[in-house]
């Protein structure tokens, strides 16, 4: 295998189950879809609380004076927050989105914005986008992409019953996020301590919280001006 296999492989799988998931979601009824959404945004809170225990990781624990985990992650949401307000990052995935929709779908498709941000958070927010492209970066194998890819093939198929093209469309960020990590892995190696790991996975997990309430319709919520947390998280951890 090349370096950034793993990476191709988990594009190719998005493409694969969201074209499917066009396919098969043309015969699903309105009831079943709702279902659909529903499943995939339980789902999602069960990785989000996965991924937020993470809090209480041995190595971040340790790394940290006592009740640092979470006030890391709390300062990490709130730097985060603001930053990604003030560069209105939850505006340009939008527009973004917009612009492929007037590329490549029809007009009029509503869902297509929806479909490619939420999939596209969903795809690349947790530790296995990270770790497995580093890893593959690294040479040392390929199968946590190969996890990622099987869960992500399924849940593509899933949002795309529903959200459409969008879904498809998503694989170009991710395809681009765990690119940039693969390279990272290949000239930098391991870049982030046990600690940083666990720091940015809990924050990571409350971003997936809170897609998991916009898939229930819980509560609308800018996940994308969070985004700058999941880095801001590590370099807090550096400091001690």
């Amino acid at each position: 295998m090349f370096t950034g296999a793993g990476t191709v492989i988990n594009v190719i799988a998005i493409i694969l189950g969201g074209s499917l998931g066009m396919l098969v979601g043309r015969r699903f009824s309105d009831a079943l879809r709702v279902l659909l959404m529903e499943s995939l945004g339980l789902v999602t809170m069960v990785s989000a609380v996965s991924s937020a225990a993470r809090i209480a990781d041995s190595a971040l624990v340790k790394a940290l004076p006592t009740g640092g985990p979470t006030i890391v992650v709390l300062a990490s949401m709130l730097l985060g927050g603001a930053i990604g307000f003030l560069l209105k990052i939850e505006y340009r995935l939008e527009h973004f989105g917009e612009w492929l929709r007037r590329r490549f779908a029809q007009q009029g498709d509503g869902t297509f914005v929806d479909g490619f941000v939420m999939s596209s958070l969903i795809f690349v927010i947790g530790p296995l986008a990270i770790l497995g492209a580093i890893s593959d970066g690294l040479g040392t194998g390929l199968e946590q992409l190969l996890l990622k890819s099987s869960l992500d093939f399924m849940a593509a198929i899933a949002f795309a019953s529903t959200l459409g093209l969008g879904v498809v469309a998503s694989a170009i960020p991710v395809g681009l996020y765990q690119g940039l990590w693969t390279v990272i892995g290949v000239f930098l190696g391991s870049i982030m301590n046990p600690a940083q790991i666990a720091a940015m996975t809990a924050t990571g997990g409350l971003l997936l919280a809170a897609i998991s309430l916009k898939l229930l319709n819980i509560k609308q919520i800018q996940v994308g001006a969070f985004l700058p947390a999941l880095f801001i998280a590590p370099l807090i951890v550096s400091f001690f």
